[in-house]
Parts: C-alpha cells; sequence; structure tokens
C-alpha cells in the first residue's frame, strides 16, 4: 500500500464533533482518509454544529455517498489500515453487529471486519439498552473494538475540546498514530 489509509465513517449519533476532529488529526498526520456520511449524520450536523457538509469534506481526501455501495471502501481488496466510525449510533452497530450492509458504513465496517482490519466504534448513547450490549458483544467477539467517548478525568481537560483530542488520541493509539493529544497516566503532559 503506497499511503496510509483509514475509512472514517460519520453516523447519526449525537457527536458529529467526534468525526470532524478525527478526519482533521488525520489530516495533520498524513494519513490519507475516506470518509461516508449517513443521512442521519447530516441532520446532526445542524443540529450540533455550524459546520456545512462541503466544509466536512474538504478535510477528507476523498468523500463517498453513503448509498454508493460501488465505493472503494466497499471491497476488500481495497487496502487500508482499518477504520473508525465517530459517532457510531446504536442503529449502525445493529447493523455491523448483524451484518446487515444496508449503507457504505456498515458495508465499510462488514468488510473491514472481514478482512480482520481494526474497527473502531466509538458508540454514543446512555443508558445501554441489552440489544445495544449484545450488539457491542457481538462486533467484539468478530474482531471489533467498541470505544464509547468516555472522558478520562485524570488528564483533567479544562475545555470540550480537550476531552475530544483526549479521546480521538487514544483512538488513534489503536492503530499506532501518535497525535500528541493524549495527557498519558503518569507521563508528561502531551
Amino acid at each position: 500500500m503506497s499511503a496510509r489509509r483509514i475509512v472514517v465513517g460519520i453516523s447519526g449519533a449525537s457527536g458529529f464533533v467526534y468525526g470532524v476532529r478525527l478526519l482533521q488529526l488525520l489530516q495533520r498526520l498524513d494519513v490519507e482518509t475516506h470518509l461516508t456520511v449517513s443521512r442521519s449524520a447530516l441532520l446532526t450536523m445542524t443540529h450540533e454544529t455550524d459546520c456545512k457538509f462541503a466544509e466536512v469534506s474538504a478535510l477528507a481526501s476523498f468523500t463517498y455517498r453513503c448509498d454508493d455501495m460501488a465505493a472503494a471502501i466497499s471491497s476488500g481488496s481495497f487496502r487500508t489500515l482499518g477504520m473508525i466510525v465517530a459517532p457510531c449510533s446504536m442503529k449502525t452497530l445493529a447493523e455491523i453487529a448483524s451484518g446487515i450492509s444496508s449503507s457504505l458504513i456498515s458495508r465499510a465496517a462488514d468488510v473491514t471486519l472481514k478482512e480482520r482490519r481494526p474497527l473502531v466504534l466509538l458508540a454514543r448513547e446512555t443508558p445501554y439498552t441489552l440489544a445495544h450490549l449484545r450488539n457491542m458483544i457481538a462486533v467484539t467477539e468478530m474482531g471489533g473494538i467498541i470505544a464509547p467517548p468516555v472522558p478520562a478525568f485524570y488528564a483533567r481537560p479544562v475545555s470540550l475540546d480537550q476531552m475530544i483530542d483526549h479521546t480521538l488520541g487514544r483512538v488513534l493509539d489503536l492503530f499506532g498514530l501518535e497525535a500528541h493529544t493524549v495527557q498519558r497516566w503518569k507521563e508528561t503532559s502531551a
């Protein structure tokens, strides 16, 4: 593979800013990004941010429509380092857990799992129902990683941006990428 590539999915759960900030960090790390955004995420974007889709899309190396099932990221022969869904709605989690590929996000996640590449889902919901927990177990048993965006208060964050950056830095750790946004336990500041 000539470039370091990561697939980024943004689904409709609250926390659209996680996906935006992830794209910014990956851009800074010179990682090629392949983005797909669900229709629900576009609605969430308008409620939670002042972002325009064109601005978000411009952060990605490549952007695909959520219904483009012929996109490069829908095939296992398209090599990537893996995929991050930030945030991951319970609907998207359920589709991934059951192997239903009704959108490009769930299809790309299915491909990531079948190719045994890292799949990290920032599951955004609280409290969880038994169905949510069972879906998380199913994805974990398939090799995926459930990483709810939970703040690390030992880092003594003073802003929402610091909490987001810490969470995403820990996610990028799973891919061996150092974003320099993590205040690590018992280490000097980032």
